[in-house]
């Protein structure tokens, strides 16, 4: 049976009490490849793919890891998480997390309910989930559902390519590798029929356009690509807080709209499903606050009658995070992951497995532990 945050919190509260001692982001960064040459912003944005850690240990000899976001802010949550966060929580009791977790977002509020703060918080709460599944003995996914799966689906989070013969090349590269579904983030009609016609009608395929479009543009392309039976469409309008006009175009095309990954409070993702009209909503376990917070939207948009499909194309705990929540409260799910090759993964596992499903870790916490050597020889901060 699932659990909700409250419900878990006498659990942890019962413990004996025991103190924050140290909160230490490091930021690892490693070169990487994903399918040849892109033409687009993201080879030039994101010359290496950097991955915030957050490492928490306790008075009890207990050590747990986050995860923040991430990629080129990885700099700015760093400073958040030693100039505010960790002054704000050393020395505190993490038995209770949704407690503690309240209180620090409370007395931080006023740095902002978004940004570098809240990605930092975020990366501590999943440290604080990965110490509780410790002391508990069970995997973050069993503390959350008793019957939690050990096996999900996931799906190939393709890179942009703006170039219709690597988008169809890699599309195609990745179902010879098992998956079932795929992900394009590319603007273009070209490069979406081509994909398309790469991987065959029966292949899942989903499109991201990250804000690309006005609300004028973002209906006439959704309505291009009715053909190509995309699952949804994901974030076509800018800005992404223009619930009203995200509605026009959910409501104006018969593609599934999705949303959520630039959203970090629960009245965010409230208003995307009630004013916005998506269909499905995405939230990033490394920026809404961590698995708690997590708990509390999830259960928000089922009581609404919407999917989840959380945001995870990331390298460390919070892949890892986002799979036990797609094994256990946001089943209807598949876990997202880039479809990247690092020089070297700092935080694996075997979740980081290519393939069209992963074995989710079932030892207590988050049951992966870091690699160690790998950190040390791409640290950088």
């Amino acid at each position: 049976m699932e659990k909700n945050a409250s419900q878990n919190a006498p659990r942890f509260a019962s413990l004996r009490r025991m103190k924050i001692t140290r909160i230490e982001p490091i930021l690892v960064t490693t070169p990487y490849t994903y399918g040849g040459i892109a033409k687009g912003e993201t080879a030039t944005r994101w010359p290496t793919m950097d991955t915030l850690l957050v490492k928490v240990e306790t008075d009890q000899g207990l050590t747990g890891w986050g995860e923040a976001f991430g990629f080129s802010s990885c700099a700015t949550t760093c400073t958040a998480i030693d100039s505010l966060i960790a002054p704000a929580a050393l020395g505190r009791d993490p038995s209770d997390i949704p407690a503690l977790m309240a209180d620090l977002h409370r007395k931080l509020h006023t740095y902002g309910r978004s940004g570098p703060v809240y990605y930092g918080l975020s990366g501590l709460d999943i440290a604080l989930w990965d110490i509780a599944g410790q002391i508990a003995g069970k995997s973050i996914a069993r503390l959350l559902s008793d019957d939690a799966a050990t096996m999900i689906p996931s799906y190939a989070s393709l890179l942009r390519y703006d170039d219709a013969e690597l988008a169809a090349r890699n599309a195609a590269d990745a179902v010879g590798r098992g998956y079932t579904r795929i992900k394009l983030h590319e603007i273009g009609v070209a490069e979406v029929k081509a994909a398309r016609e790469a991987i065959g009608p029966k292949i899942e395929l989903t499109l991201d356009t990250n804000c690309r479009w006005d609300p004028t543009q973002a209906l006439t392309h959704a309505r291009s690509m009715e053909p190509f039976n995309l699952t949804f469409i994901e974030e076509p309008v800018w800005p992404p807080e223009d619930y009203d006009r995200l509605r026009e175009v959910s409501r104006g095309t018969r593609t599934a709209i999705a949303a959520g990954e630039n959203h970090t409070t629960l009245s965010d993702f409230e208003r995307l499903i009630d004013v916005g009209g998506v269909r499905y909503i995405q939230p990033s376990v490394t920026k809404v606050g961590g698995i708690t917070a997590m708990i509390e939207i999830i259960a928000m948009a089922h009581a609404r009658g919407v999917a989840v499909a959380p945001h995870s194309p990331y390298f460390g705990p919070g892949l890892i995070a986002a799979a036990h929540l797609c094994a256990s409260i946001a089943r209807e799910a598949a876990l997202e992951q880039f479809y990247a090759t690092l020089e070297a993964r700092p935080f694996d596992g075997g979740v980081g497995v290519t393939s069209g499903t992963i074995q989710v870790p079932v030892d207590p916490g988050l049951g992966v532990k870091p690699d160690e050597a790998v950190i040390a020889r791409c640290r950088v901060a």
